[in-house]
């Protein structure tokens, strides 16, 4: 019994401000727009008479939204099954309103039904189920970006995992001939950049940066770090590591990198400008 009673009060919780919005709108409408002859009342009648426009549409909006859903529904009202389909309930909606609607203006309002008169009624009660299915679909649009960013931020802390498990990992430098080699850390390697038939390795060892040449081309050595994310071309002859770039500089059309330790600037070059902004 607590359960049935916790359900209705979560759907009058989330559906009360709604139908008592619509609601007021309607009577709004009806008030300012005056679509039916209500000549034989007087003002404070009127009201009164408007709000019984009112007040139906609210009784089958909350018997719909409401009752039915506590009465039928299985599962919590927060889940994705609804008791009955959207479109059916806009339509139950739309007809037993326009019925009464109907009913109302000829037997309390006195008012002669004609065409012109039913078209107005049935605008206004479709007006009233339209702003649900709108609601409903605002709603699901909501749920689904929330499922949405929940997953990049699942799939976020995933790829972070994978970069910090890349970072410890080593990697090794060899020369063409194979004379030379330097092994380092991933995240100890600030930069590459070609000198000659060389290419010079600068890497952070105790605190500091040093550099080392080692005979090869930059092009094999961007075949080797292309696994590593955190590697940038910046430059036809510099590779970076974007965790040592501090800022990315600009002066008269020129760009430049300042790199984190190092006194000298970084060239960048307008082929590699896009890439590396995106990636910053």
């Amino acid at each position: 019994m607590n359960r049935k009673q916790d359900r209705l009060v979560q759907l009058l919780n989330r559906e009360m401000k709604l139908l008592l919005g619509i609601t007021f709108g309607v009577f709004l409408f009806i008030l300012f727009f005056q679509p039916f002859p209500l000549q034989k009342f007087d003002f404070d009648n009127s009201l009164l008479f408007i709000g019984g426009f009112a007040g139906i549409i609210l009784l089958f909006m909350f018997l719909m939204r409401i009752i039915i859903p506590w009465i039928i529904l299985r599962k919590d009202c927060e889940g994705e099954e609804n008791s009955l389909n959207a479109y059916l309930e806009g339509f139950v909606i739309l007809a037993l309103s326009s019925v009464a609607f109907s009913f109302y203006l000829r037997y309390v309002g006195s008012v002669h039904i004609s065409f012109y008169i039913e078209f107005k009624i049935i605008l206004i009660c479709l007006g009233a189920a339209l702003a649900l299915r709108i609601y409903d679909k605002n709603r699901e649009m909501v749920r689904q970006n929330e499922s949405l960013v929940s997953e990049r931020k699942a799939i976020r802390k995933q790829i972070e995992k994978c970069e910090e498990e890349n970072l410890n990992k080593s990697i090794e430098f060899i020369s063409e001939s194979g004379s030379e080699n330097l092994n380092l850390i991933i995240s100890e390697v600030v930069f590459v950049q070609s000198a000659d038939n060389y290419v010079e390795i600068a890497y952070m060892d105790a605190g500091g940066l040093k550099k080392t040449l080692i005979r090869n081309t930059l092009k094999n050595v961007e075949l080797q770090i292309r696994p590593y994310s955190n590697f940038v071309r910046c430059h036809r002859t510099c590779i970076v590591n974007m965790h040592y770039i501090e800022k990315l500089n600009q002066d008269y059309g020129r760009h430049t990198l300042t790199i984190k330790g190092y006194s000298e600037k970084i060239p960048v070059s307008r082929q590699y400008l896009l890439k590396l902004r995106e990636s910053l």
